[in-house]
């Protein structure tokens, strides 16, 4: 397959995401903002907000293209050369506490050098952990991953782990979910192999995802659940800010601000050395975000 072949089935996937989650909320519509990088490519920017489901969230498509930033060109330890980048990334912030918060990045990036590889994954971020909820989606994961090769889920999963973790607060994002990059052609799977299954993870964010949507948008809920979520939520820009490697190299790569910070929730809080009541449903949830849990 083409460069121009996966950019297009990205803006597919990004066409039928969209979709879905304006038919499951109901009430929310997407803005698109189209933007082009003056260094060369652009994207197509879509949030959602306001609905009765979601209270924010973003679709982004974005083809980028140029010369290598010496920062990346220094990471990957390689001479000079061109890149090309697409990819779909997802984050959805729901207006209830009830239901989790969501992650998706599918991507893929070549150079002009001939090096190219995928990368991606799925996370889910409950601010309340349900048993039910991650089991079933870690069920999701583990079934995709199977239909291409029986070592992905464990290995992409203790990636997921280790990957979505707060490091300076020593505990886990959410409940994990898979992750990958750098997956390239080699003696075992072909570049048609990576791109199937990579394809394959994309296509499984709007079941999934309307599915708890609708599960759980009418759990109730009080002002204390709310606070909860403001400081979860803080949290999870905490690791957008301080550890993705998504939002580092769409700034290193000049992308557009707005576009990369969509990731970020409405509203968040923090407070001061916060401890939650022993016993408390909050306090259940705190004592599961730890990496190595067996959803499944």
């Amino acid at each position: 397959m083409t460069k121009e072949e996966i950019q297009n089935w990205f803006k597919g996937l990004q066409d039928d995401i969209c979709a879905q989650l304006e038919e499951t909320d109901g009430k929310g519509r997407f803005q698109e903002d189209l933007w082009s990088r003056p260094e060369g490519g652009g994207g197509r920017t879509r949030v959602i907000k306001e609905g009765h489901i979601i209270e924010k969230g973003g679709v982004n498509f974005s083809a980028v293209y140029g010369p290598t930033p010496t920062k990346i060109l220094e990471a990957l330890k390689i001479d000079e050369a061109d890149f090309f980048a697409t990819g779909v990334s997802i984050v959805m912030h729901p207006l209830s506490p009830m239901v989790p918060i969501i992650h998706m990045n599918v991507r893929y990036f070549e150079m002009s050098n001939g090096i190219s590889w995928f990368g991606g994954g799925i996370d889910l971020t409950p601010h309340y952990i349900n048993d039910e909820d991650a089991k079933y989606f870690h069920n999701q994961m583990k079934e995709c991953c199977d239909r291409h090769d029986a070592s992905f889920y464990p290995e992409f999963k203790k990636w997921a782990d280790d990957y979505f973790y707060i490091k300076h607060r020593k505990e886990t994002r959410g409940v994990g979910g898979i992750f990958f990059d750098r997956l390239s052609a080699n003696d075992q799977f072909s570049k048609e192999d990576r791109w199937k299954f990579v394809q394959d993870v994309g296509s499984q964010f709007a079941p999934i995802y309307t599915h708890l949507m609708t599960k759980n948008k009418d759990l109730p809920f009080g002002e204390d659940q709310k606070q909860w979520q403001y400081l979860r939520r803080g949290r999870y820009a905490e690791f957008n800010l301080v550890w993705d490697k998504g939002t580092k190299f769409g700034l290193d790569t000049d992308g557009r601000t707005e576009s990369i910070l969509m990731s970020l929730p409405p509203q968040a809080n923090w407070e001061y050395n916060h401890t939650p009541v022993d016993g408390s449903k909050e306090q259940q949830t705190l004592d599961l975000l730890i990496k190595g849990i067996d959803w499944v």
